[in-house]
């Protein structure tokens, strides 16, 4: 019987070539059932004292949340043409760079809120739930969304966590079927938007604090939990937990998560993402949600 590369000296190039490229494929796949088997792990079945954070623009959806609110307020006059055009190029900027522009955001938020002046909290949200229908569903991710949904079939609560208007995350939230929503607070009196901000918008450091306050009021324990984001802004909120993910990360996350060994994934792709919205009885989470990011905000302002 022949052993080694003698038995081998039958295979021409060509099957020595499928031969290697067979043995790379079996080793790939052997790696990638080993990793699985590591992260059946987690998240842990029953465990009440951790729960997931996942932001919102780029990490559950496509592009950002206020983009996309911004043209469904323009289909229903609320601005001019003008206006839509600097809507429209702030997203399309966003999603070409896939990172935050501070100035970007900031204008972003100013033009909102110029906007929504003068009208019913109760209306926005009304308004919000058709939004997501029309812009939003068809751009979550799917696999952002599987990782949600394994928190939530482990018995974990599952919150957003954006700088986006608390009224819209918390819309989002609910047709994930998520626990809730932790989010920009636009003041209000009588249940009239006054065109100004309660604190600072939710982005960065403030995210963090946000966590925090509620990780607090609902017993958690961080070192137990998750988060998850695409952009360099969160690292304060994805060093809190226990299990930080880069999701479809920026350049400077990707380093950082590299260098600290944390777990990536990246959904982006030339496919469509697939049209998503599970309802689910969230109501008084997203509702919590929003109180806790006030009192986080309120704290840091002081």
């Amino acid at each position: 019987m022949l052993t080694g590369m003698a038995a081998l000296g039958w295979l021409t190039p060509r099957r020595r070539s499928a031969t290697a490229r067979s043995v790379l494929a079996g080793e790939a796949s052997a790696e990638a059932a080993r990793k699985s088997s590591q992260e059946q792990e987690f998240p842990v079945h029953g465990d009440d004292k951790a729960a997931a954070f996942f932001d919102l623009d780029n990490t559950v959806m496509q592009g950002a949340a206020l983009f996309h609110f911004g043209r469904g307020l323009y289909k229903r006059r609320f601005f001019e043409t003008r206006d839509l055009a600097r809507f429209a190029w702030q997203q399309a900027w966003f999603r070409l760079a896939g990172v935050e522009d501070p100035e970007h955001m900031q204008d972003a938020r100013d033009s909102a809120l110029s906007i929504v002046k003068g009208h019913r909290v109760s209306e926005l949200k009304s308004i919000g739930e058709e939004i997501y229908d029309e812009y939003m569903a068809e751009r979550i991710w799917p696999g952002t969304r599987a990782l949600a949904q394994a928190h939530l079939d482990a018995g974990q609560k599952v919150w957003l966590v954006t700088a986006a208007p608390v009224e819209i995350a918390q819309v989002i939230a609910r047709r994930l079927g998520l626990t809730g929503a932790l989010g920009t607070v636009a003041e209000s009196v009588d249940g009239v938007y006054t065109g100004k901000l309660v604190g600072e918008p939710l982005h960065g450091p403030a995210k963090a604090e946000a966590v925090r306050a509620l990780a607090a009021a609902e017993g958690l324990d961080l070192s137990r939990c998750a988060a998850y984001s695409d952009s360099h802004n969160d690292i304060p909120m994805l060093s809190l937990v226990g299990h930080p993910y880069a999701i479809n990360p920026d350049a400077k996350l990707r380093r950082h998560a590299r260098e600290l060994d944390w777990r990536l994934r990246d959904y982006r792709t030339g496919r469509k993402a697939a049209k998503v919205g599970i309802p689910a009885a969230a109501g008084v989470g997203a509702v919590a949600g929003g109180t806790a990011a006030a009192i986080a905000l309120h704290r840091r302002r002081r």
